[in-house]
Formats: C-alpha cells, structure tokens, sequence
C-alpha cells in the first residue's frame, strides 16, 4: 500500500522504529536500517513482493531485514573502533610531546600536534596541507620549517605519505602509531632537532 504521492518508504521505516520502541527497544540499541534499504533497494522490492506472493509469509523479509541489521551492526562497530582509535592516537601524541620541557621544542611540539590534528580528520594532499598551516609558522621560511614538522612525524611513524596523481604527495594519519611507538623512539626522533636534512620527495 502507498497511500502518499511521496514518503511511503519513509513513513513505513517511521512506524517500523514506532513500533520497535513501543516492544521496549532502548533508542541506544536502535540499528537504523534506512541507509541498508537504500543501499539494497532491489533485494528490498523483492523481499516485500515475496511476502505478498506468498501469502504474507514474512520469512523472506525477516531474513533480508535480519542481514540488515548484521550488515549495519558491523559498520556502527567498524565506526566505534575508527572514534576509538583516534581518541588514543591524539591521547598518545598530547602525552609525548608534552614531556618536552625546553620553551622551543614546546613550540615545535604545539605545530606538530596542530598537524596531527589535521591529519587525523582527513588525508590532505601536501600543497593543501602547506596552505592550511603557512599562517601558524610565524617563521622566516615557513615551508621549510613545516617539512622539517612532517620528517620528523614521518620518521616516528605517527604519519604515514603515498605519492599519487593528481594530488602529488598525500598525508594521513597512522592509527596503528600509538601501538609502535615507545619513549626512546620517540626521543631518539627528537634528538635530531635542528640539523636533519629535509626529506627529499617532501621538498619537491
């Protein structure tokens, strides 16, 4: 039945979840499944033209519903593990660098957590990533200045870069960082400060 010219599909998940709540379902355990049957839309019309086909056996809705609920569990997880991740690696990077006692390695530390940061929202593209952070470097070259920022995250693993095209270089954050890095890796990285050569593809 679609009694609307518009908004059937929305109004039958609306009672559905009406329907699930009124059963006792906490909206905390709530598994929305409309991106599931947008996703699915042909196996949907099917599983609802079996029900009437036969007889208004549900059974091939339930079981196409029940892969739903697994398929969308499995992402909210996959969600739940990448926020989880992220907390720890930001966690990780604030007690490193906060260790640092010396007024300029502060500095040096507070424009890198700043790239962290940046990164760890989204893989950016080295000319976006110059463009984002040019203004924080209060520097005389401050080009230079930020390669020298993304050698020494490069090389303690907490990013990770792939050459691609069009982009050129490509920067994203490595979740799996807090996981390899120690105290001594971490100080042993520090140690080169200032004198480490530039990277030569992040100078190109």
């Amino acid at each position: 039945m679609h009694p609307f010219l518009d908004g059937n599909g929305r109004t039958a998940r609306a009672l559905e979840a009406l329907m699930l709540q009124r059963l006792g379902l906490r909206d905390t355990l709530f598994i929305a499944m409309s991106n599931y049957y947008y996703e699915e839309k042909t196996s949907y019309l099917q599983a609802l033209n079996a029900v009437r086909t036969k007889d208004h056996d549900l059974t091939d809705f339930l079981a196409f519903a029940l892969r739903g609920i697994e398929r969308q569990c499995r992402a909210l997880f996959d969600e739940i593990n990448l926020q989880i991740k992220r907390a720890i690696f930001i966690n990780t990077a604030m007690d490193l660098f906060g260790r640092l006692s010396s007024p300029r390695k502060r500095v040096v530390s507070e424009r890198q957590l700043r790239i962290l940061r940046l990164l760890l929202d989204r893989e950016l593209a080295l000319p976006e990533l110059m463009i984002t952070l040019e203004p924080h470097y209060a520097l005389g070259n401050p080009k230079k200045a930020l390669i020298r920022d993304l050698k020494y995250l490069l090389e303690m693993g907490a990013i990770e870069g792939q050459s691609r095209s069009p982009e050129g270089l490509v920067l994203w954050a490595n979740l799996e960082w807090p996981k390899e890095i120690d105290d001594d890796k971490f100080l042993a990285v520090l140690k080169s400060f200032p004198e480490s050569k530039v990277l030569e593809f992040l100078s190109r």
